[in-house]
C-alpha cells in the first residue's frame, strides 16, 4: 500500500493511493497516518480494504508529510563510505546517530526556507524508515518486524550550523522545513529488499546525486536494531538513513550550496519523487 496525508498544513487527512494513483479518503477508517495506525494489525486491516469503495479525493490537493505526529525523528550520519570521503570525515565504526527536530518535518513539495544567518544550505536524498511497532532492545533477527514501511526524505542541512558552530549536528539539521517526507509511505511488503533501491537528486535539473541503498555502511535492519539498544522506538517514529555522494558541500574546488530560487528534485525507486523550491526566510 501507499499511504498519504493530504490537505492544508496542520490539517492533513489520511488517504491511500488506488491502483490508478488517485487518493482515496481514509478519514472514516483511521484518524491519521500516525502512531497505532501503523501497527501490523492496523496495516493488515487497511490492506483488506477495497480502494474503489472509499471516497475519491478530487483535484490535486497538497500532499503533507506522509507520517503524522512523529515523536522521534532520527538520522544516521556518514552512512555511505563515498559520502564520508567527500565530507573529509572518517567512516564511523558504529552508526552515527543524531536527531532532527520533529518541527522540521514538512510536505514533500513544500518550499525549503533558508534559515536566518544561513550561508551553507545543502541537500541529501535519503531513505526513510517508518516504525510500526514499539521497539526496545530488539534482537538482530527481529529488527525488520518493527518496520511499517519506507518513505523518501530530504535531509536538508545547514553546514555552517552543523559543522562550524560548536556542538552537535542537530543545530544544522532541525531548522524549519528541513524534513520533507513523502510523497507517500510505502508499506514494507511492497519493498522486499530496501538495500536495492536507486536514488537520485537534481538541482535546477543538474544531476547532483546518483546512488543506491546497496552501498550503505549499515543497512536498514542494523540501523533499527542499533537504535533500539539506546532508546525506545515508537510507532510513527522515522529514521532517515544517510546519503550517497554528491552533496553541495562535497564539490571541488567550490561547494555548490543552495540559494533562493533553486529547485531541488529527488527520488528513490518505488518511493516516488519530491520537489522543493528554495525561498528566503519569512517571519
Amino acid at each position: 500500500m501507499k499511504l498519504v496525508r493530504y490537505g492544508a498544513p496542520g490539517r492533513e487527512k489520511p488517504g491511500l493511493l488506488d491502483n490508478e494513483g488517485r487518493i482515496r479518503d481514509l478519514s472514516k477508517i483511521v484518524p491519521d497516518i500516525a502512531g497505532d495506525a501503523l501497527s501490523p494489525k492496523s496495516l493488515a486491516k487497511l490492506s483488506r480494504l477495497k480502494p474503489n469503495r472509499l471516497p475519491l479525493v478530487r483535484g490535486k490537493p497538497r500532499l503533507g508529510p506522509c507520517v503524522g505526529k512523529v515523536g522521534n525523528f532520527i538520522a544516521i550520519g556518514l552512512n555511505y563510505a563515498d559520502h564520508a570521503a567527500e565530507a573529509g570525515m572518517a567512516l564511523p565504526k558504529e552508526p552515527l546517530v543524531f536527531n532532527k527536530a520533529p518541527s522540521s518535518i514538512c510536505g514533500p513539495n513544500d518550499a525549503t526556507m533558508i534559515p536566518k544567518d544561513s550561508t551553507k544550505l545543502d541537500y541529501e536524498v535519503e531513505l526513510g524508515i517508518v516504525i510500526g511497532s514499539r521497539a526496545r532492545y530488539l534482537a538482530k533477527n527481529k529488527a525488520m518486524d518493527a518496520v511499517a514501511g519506507y518513505c523518501l526524505a530530504n535531509d536538508v542541512s545547514e553546514r555552517e550550523f552543523q559543522l562550524e558552530r560548536s556542538g552537535q549536528f542537530c543545530k544544522g539539521k532541525g531548522c524549519e522545513t528541513f524534513g520533507p517526507l513523502g510523497p507517500w509511505l510505502v508499506t514494507h511488503d511492497e519493498i522486499p529488499d530496501p538495500q536495492k533501491l536507486g536514488m537520485w537528486l537534481t538541482v535546477n535539473d543538474e544531476s547532483r546525486q546518483n546512488g543506491s541503498t546497496s552501498t550503505m555502511v549499515f543497512g536498514v535492519a542494523h540501523v533499527v536494531w542499533y537504535c533500539s539498544q539506546f532508546f525506545v522506538l515508537e510507532p510513527g517514529d522515522v529514521i532517515v538513513t544517510g546519503t550517497p555522494p554528491g552533496v553541495g558541500m562535497g564539490f571541488k574546488p567550490e561547494p555548490k550550496y543552495l540559494k533562493a530560487g533553486d529547485v531541488v528534485r529527488l527520488g528513490i525507486d518505488g518511493l516516488g519523487e519530491q520537489q522543493q523550491k528554495v525561498v528566503r526566510f519569512k517571519a
